[in-house]
C-alpha cells in the first residue's frame, strides 16, 4: 500500500510498503509525481518484476567509482592509467549524480564535450569504457538489478586509424646522439632494446636481470599485458647494450620504476632532437615493421617474438615502406 505525505513547501514523500517486500520511499516535487512513480512500483510488485532501486537511487557515480577501483580496477595490469582515468572521471559534475539517474543523453553530452576539446577518439572510448564497465558490474554483482547500462545507448566516437608511425631517416641516430647527453642515462639504452625486441613500456620497466641470459641472448618475461609469458632473442645489439650497463642491487635493470618515467624520458629526447609526432610505442610498430623487413621471419616468428596474440592487430603494425617492397620485386 502506498502513503504520500508532503515534506516541505516543495517536495512530496511517496511509501510503498508491501509484505515480504522492502519498503520503497522517493522524494518527488509534486503530489502527481509521488503518486505517479508510487503506482508504477505497486504494479511492478504485483507483476512479480520489482526491483528494488534504492542502492541504485542512493549511490552517486563517485561512489560507485571508488568501490569500482578498490574492487575491479586493482586487479587489472594496467591500473596506474585507470586509477588516474577514474580520478579525472570525480572531477566531473556527473560524477555527483545518483547512477539511477544518468542517462545515455548525459554521456553522449560528456563525449561531444571531450571531443571538442581535442581529446583523441580513443581516449575518449577509454573513459566511457570504464563507466559501461562500471554499470555491468553494478547490475550484474553489487545488486543494482534495476540498472541500464547508459554508455551501451550512445554512440562511442570512431577507433580511427591505427597509428603508423615509423621512424624516418636520420631520426634515430638523434635519438640516441641525444640520449647521450640526457637528464636519464638509461633512456638511450631502452630505446635500443625497445627497437630490437618490440618490447611494451610496461615489459621493459619490469626487467629483471634474473630473466636476462646473455650468453643464450635470451630475455625471458613472466608476465606480459596478455597474461602469457614469453622468451624474446635478442640480437646481437640489444644483447651489446645490455651488457654495457652497469648492474643494479635490487635486480632490476633499470633504475626508472614506471612506464610513465619511460614515455616523460623518451618525450624530452624527442624535444632536445627537434622530432615530432613521436611516441614511445611507435618504437614497439618500427620493430616489428623492422622484422617483417629482414624478409626470413613469418608472422607466427613474430607473433612469438611481439607478443601479439591477435594476427590481426599484428597485421596493423606491419606498415612496409613501398620503396622497400618494390626493390624486392625488381
Amino acid at each position: 500500500m502506498a502513503s504520500i505525505r508532503k515534506r516541505g513547501p516543495y517536495q512530496w514523500e511517496a511509501r510503498v510498503r508491501k509484505k515480504g517486500r522492502p519498503i520503497q520511499c522517493k522524494t518527488c516535487e509534486t503530489r502527481k509525481e509521488a503518486e505517479d512513480w508510487a503506482k508504477g512500483i505497486e504494479t511492478e510488485m504485483r507483476q512479480g518484476i520489482f526491483v528494488c532501486r534504492k542502492e541504485a537511487e542512493s549511490t552517486t557515480l563517485a561512489e560507485a567509482l571508488d568501490r569500482y577501483a578498490k574492487e575491479v580496477t586493482v586487479d587489472k595490469k594496467g591500473a596506474p592509467q585507470e586509477l588516474r582515468r577514474i580520478e579525472s572521471w570525480k572531477r566531473h559534475p556527473l560524477s555527483h549524480r545518483f547512477l539511477a539517474t544518468l542517462r545515455g543523453v548525459d554521456f553522449a553530452q560528456y563525449r561531444d564535450d571531450r571531443q571538442t576539446q581535442g581529446k583523441s577518439p580513443s581516449t575518449v572510448r577509454l573513459e566511457l569504457a570504464i563507466i559501461s564497465h562500471l554499470f555491468n558490474v553494478a547490475h550484474k554483482e553489487w545488486g543494482m538489478e534495476s540498472l541500464a547500462n547508459p554508455v551501451q545507448a550512445i554512440r562511442l566516437p570512431s577507433a580511427g586509424r591505427a597509428r603508423d608511425r615509423r621512424l624516418q631517416e636520420g631520426e634515430e641516430t638523434r635519438l640516441l646522439d641525444v640520449a647521450k647527453i640526457s637528464k636519464s642515462n638509461e633512456i638511450g639504452s631502452i630505446i635500443i632494446i625497445a627497437l630490437e625486441t618490440g618490447a611494451r613500456r610496461s615489459e621493459l620497466v619490469s626487467m629483471q636481470w634474473e630473466h636476462i641470459n646473455l650468453t643464450a641472448k635470451t630475455w625471458h618475461i613472466p608476465e606480459t599485458k596478455n597474461g602469457d609469458a614469453r622468451t624474446v632473442p635478442l640480437s646481437s645489439r640489444a644483447t651489446a647494450a645490455l651488457q654495457g650497463l652497469p648492474r643494479r642491487i635490487d635486480g632490476r635493470v633499470w633504475g626508472i620504476r614506471h612506464a610513465d618515467g619511460i614515455t616523460q624520458a623518451f618525450n624530452r629526447v624527442c624535444k632536445q632532437a627537434g622530432i615530432e609526432a613521436l611516441r614511445f610505442h611507435d618504437l614497439r610498430h618500427e620493430a616489428t615493421s623492422r622484422f617483417f623487413e629482414l624478409g626470413t621471419l613469418g608472422i607466427m616468428e613474430v607473433s612469438s617474438i611481439t607478443g601479439h596474440k591477435d594476427l590481426k592487430m599484428l597485421k596493423r603494425y606491419t606498415h612496409l615502406r613501398a620503396e622497400d617492397l618494390a626493390a624486392k620485386l625488381g
